[in-house]
């Protein structure tokens, strides 16, 4: 079974994450939204899935540097659209298996659901 890992490839978490798959031989594609960019139905289904306020990465630098106008009043659709405009505001990584997905990376949450989506 193939998953799809989404981040950038120069995030230090993405390239955690990608050696423990790696190590585990996990087949997974890697989808570097920096450069590929991301599409608003995949945000819409994340933040649906995990709630916005998951998907979104308010401790990176992007979010920080963003005018207290753009913080102000967060929802869901302001934060999809603030993360259309800059992928580097989601939260690294994103995986996705069987239907379902994981913000973030803890070698012990991908291993549990990897057991059992096998």
């Amino acid at each position: 079974m193939t998953y799809t890992l989404y981040g950038i490839k120069a995030c230090d978490t993405m390239k955690k994450a990608r050696a423990w798959l790696d190590e585990q031989a996990v087949d997974y594609h890697f989808h570097d939204y920096k450069t590929a960019g991301i599409d608003r139905a995949h945000l819409q289904r994340w933040c649906d899935e995990q709630g916005w306020e998951t998907v979104i990465n308010r401790a990176g630098t992007t979010f920080r540097k963003l005018d207290e106008a753009q913080k102000r009043d967060l929802d869901a659709d302001k934060a999809i659209a603030l993360m259309l405009a800059q992928p580097s505001m989601i939260k690294r990584p994103v995986l996705e298996l069987d239907g379902r997905i994981l913000v973030g990376f803890k070698p012990d949450r991908y291993a549990e659901a990897l057991a059992h989506s096998a």
